[in-house]
């Protein structure tokens, strides 16, 4: 008897999961047709997008060639200055949808990753995948500050190859990072992205270096190196992290902008007494290029020797370059602001013309006061 009650109620529990099952199956239809649906609106809105940019260029053209070949009215003027502005802003306008779209991977994720869709297309979901970037970068730059100290201290072919494999596992799983930050909207580009893909392949050539005197006697140098750049990546992190920080609450800048190892204009603010520490790091770099360019005539030099010594140089050269072009862009804005704030006093002064000597001292007084403010 008891038997046939608990099949019964089996039964029943079965027949309650097969109506549950129903209702999974129409969720699931409703997904797919909600799925289809949205891939078909994602492709309207990439037609749409690409239509856009296709109409602007063709506008910015026939801009130019007017702006040429016409002698503009005043009022032609204000109104190709406003269509310019309205085009600036529409570019704006269409990054913004774009962040919401999936976009295409770069080459190089396309040769590691193959055609797999790494766009990330909720706000949140991207902006934790950064914070996660962000983490990764700041736990890896301590241990390999750890590791470097240690190798100082104790002289184990064993925990070389440890510290020299992490370099390589770093770097490379960097650019990967980048490449996918790329995608999903971060605005890293130039010398700092190419500087990563370079320190993989310095830190590979380093890991093949084989044992031999020539690698003992660049060895404490480098990891001496290795240590003095944890330290400086370190200070720049925690300081670059709260001017960004401030720069986004004021919307001055994106969501998905990083903190890297160089400099970029926007760390002007606050970041300045940076700039020793940064180029006693690029003046290493010279240094360890210097070193391996001498090794080069030791009996037992390697093909790695030379190889070393230019992609040290080439990262000196790169790094300072850049560097010394953020300051010069940022003294020259500089220059131009001041000039700008002297040709809007004088002209305030000739609008402004004073009719006797008090009227006169108080326009400078004014004037001073404006050049102080």
């Amino acid at each position: 008897m008891s038997q046939s009650v608990d099949v019964d109620e089996l039964e029943k529990d079965w027949s309650e999961l097969s109506d549950e099952f129903r209702s999974l199956e129409a969720a699931n239809q409703s997904y797919q047709e909600l799925h289809e649906r949205l891939e078909e609106m994602q492709e309207k809105c990439t037609k749409q997008i690409q239509h856009q940019r296709y109409r602007m260029r063709q506008i910015s053209k026939n801009l130019k060639t007017f702006m040429t070949k016409q002698r503009l009215t005043h009022t032609n003027k204000e109104k190709m200055t406003q269509l310019e502005k309205s085009i600036m802003k529409r570019k704006a306008q269409i990054h913004e949808i774009e962040q919401g779209l999936p976009q295409q991977n770069s080459r190089y994720l396309k040769i590691i990753l193959g055609d797999v869709n790494v766009s990330i297309l909720n706000r949140n979901d991207k902006i934790r995948y950064k914070d996660e970037y962000e983490k990764f970068k700041l736990i890896l730059n301590v241990i390999g500050l750890l590791l470097s100290f240690l190798n100082i201290v104790y002289n184990y072919r064993a925990l070389e190859l440890v510290f020299l494999f992490l370099l390589v596992w770093y770097y490379c799983t960097l650019t990967i990072r980048e490449s996918i930050l790329k995608v999903n909207g971060s605005r890293i580009k130039g010398w700092w992205r190419l500087h990563h893909f370079i320190s993989t392949v310095c830190a590979g050539v380093l890991l093949v270096w084989p044992q031999g005197e020539p690698w003992q006697l660049f060895r404490t140098q480098f990891m001496y190196f290795n240590v003095y750049i944890s330290m400086v990546q370190y200070m720049q992190f925690r300081y670059q992290k709260g001017v960004l920080y401030r720069l986004k609450a004021l919307g001055e800048r994106h969501n998905m902008d990083i903190t890297i190892e160089g400099f970029h204009s926007w760390m002007w603010r606050g970041l300045k007494f940076l700039f020793p520490f940064l180029f006693v790091g690029y003046l290493f770099q010279f240094y360890n290029a210097f070193t391996l360019y001498h090794l080069t005539n030791h009996p037992d030099a390697t093909w790695q020797i030379p190889v070393l010594s230019i992609l040290f140089l080439i990262l000196f050269v790169g790094n300072s370059l850049t560097t010394l072009m953020v300051i010069l862009q940022k003294q020259t804005e500089r220059t131009e602001n001041r000039y700008r704030l002297m040709s809007l006093i004088a002209s305030k002064r000739q609008k402004n013309q004073p009719t006797n000597d008090d009227e006169v001292d108080g326009g400078k007084g004014d004037a001073d006061s404006a050049k102080s403010k």
